[in-house]
């Protein structure tokens, strides 16, 4: 089940990193480190569920070089939004069973002040591969109190589209950011990226609904106009562009023995959509081996440009496409491209059972509907709300 960023080409999976943040181990890096999670995504009514198995591992090879690996495997089964109205003679949610495999690999060496990585990495399901490749350089300045790093992102995806020959689609992601250390308790980041991607941008298991008459013949000459809904391949763009920039600032608060973590995330892309998310974490310790750390995150977007719950607005000669390309008129009932809000409310927490072993347990709930009215909005029942599971162990040498 394949994702992206804001708006994916699938059923969207909120899927954590192998730890929840905020769980690794701070200070230099230690020769080695392994990490298992599990997590559990269980939407409202059955709708859709997500099992994720994450195994993750860093090895310290010298002074000046490291190699780290992730293997990841995601099973989801359910139903998903086709993008048709409910209530109609096609069917509003659609039935969704795959499993996800993914491995990834990297490689980095010291070079002076310059940290270099080399990432390599592999995801497949039935019917989408994806390979990834994306090199990255760190840079410390100012006695390591400052970080700037940047780097380049490319994915290489195959798509295969029921009736239709397979597709492929390209990514390119160029992305700037700096770290600065303002004084012993306070730390700023700030990430710029730009990415772009071209050719099959479909979810090719999203339809749009369209009122039509149907004529059949009476025997006389004459027609019955009969009235019909028709279902049609959604048609996106054959390539979007996308900017995102996102501010980060840790501040830790000696007399309450916790520290406080915001984040503002601007995102914006040439459907259309302009997203805001805010995030803030306040991380307590609790005596010396335990930590709670309650979140709180609301995002907000508008709908693309193309969003349309029917295609009934378009001309009556206008004849959608059975193999939609991206030329055209572009249209689209995915509820994930309306406007909308998402709000998460959670608790990470995390035991150092020993010097060398911590368990970790998140708890998240999330929600998300329709903001505003009228055509930019999809119908109630599109949106999700979810109860999100995550246990990890991680072991560090």
């Amino acid at each position: 089940m394949h994702t992206s960023l804001i708006v994916s080409s699938r059923q969207p999976i909120f899927l954590a990193t192998l730890l929840c943040p905020g769980f690794q181990a701070q200070g230099e890096d230690v020769p080695q480190r392994y990490d298992y999670s599990y997590q559990l995504y269980q939407e409202d009514l059955d709708r859709i569920k997500v099992e994720s198995t994450y195994i993750r591992g860093q090895i310290q090879i010298d002074d000046s070089m490291s190699f780290r690996f992730q293997w990841l495997n995601d099973a989801i089964s359910g139903a998903s939004p086709t993008g048709v109205l409910p209530g109609g003679t096609q069917p509003f949610l659609s039935n969704v069973d795959d499993v996800r495999t993914g491995i990834l690999g990297a490689l980095s060496r010291q070079f002076g002040d310059h940290r270099v990585e080399l990432e390599i990495s592999k995801s497949s399901e039935h019917d989408y591969i994806s390979h990834g490749y994306a090199l990255t350089d760190t840079l410390e300045l100012n006695q390591k109190n400052t970080t700037v790093a940047y780097g380049v992102n490319y994915l290489d995806d195959t798509v295969s589209v029921p009736k239709l020959p397979d597709t492929r689609k390209e990514s390119f992601d160029f992305f700037t950011g700096v770290t600065q250390i303002l004084d012993k308790d306070t730390v700023i980041t700030a990430n710029l990226t730009v990415g772009y991607a071209n050719g099959y941008l479909n979810d090719p298991y999203k339809v749009v609904q369209r009122n039509e008459i149907l004529q059949i013949p009476d025997g006389s000459g004459g027609f019955i106009n009969l009235p019909v809904t028709n279902i049609y391949r959604e048609n996106r763009p054959d390539s979007r562009l996308r900017e995102v920039l996102q501010m980060e600032g840790k501040r830790y608060i000696e007399k309450a023995n916790g520290a406080v973590d915001a984040v503002l995330r601007l995102a914006h892309d040439d459907y259309g959509i302009f997203s805001e998310t805010v995030q803030l974490e306040w991380r307590q310790d609790i005596g010396d081996h335990f930590q709670a750390i309650p979140f709180f995150r609301y995002s907000h977007q508008n709908a693309a440009d193309f969003y349309m719950t029917t295609l009934n607005g378009l001309s009556a000669s206008f004849t959608p496409s059975s193999a939609p390309n991206g030329s055209g008129p572009n249209y689209s009932a995915d509820y994930r491209l309306s406007s909308l809000d998402a709000i998460s409310l959670g608790l990470r927490l995390r035991y150092q059972i020993t010097d060398h072993v911590a368990a970790t347990a998140c708890f998240e709930r999330y929600t998300m509907s329709g903001s505003g009215g009228g055509s930019d909005v999809a119908p109630e029942q599109a949106y999700p709300s979810a109860d999100i599971w995550t246990l990890g162990l991680s072991a560090q040498f």
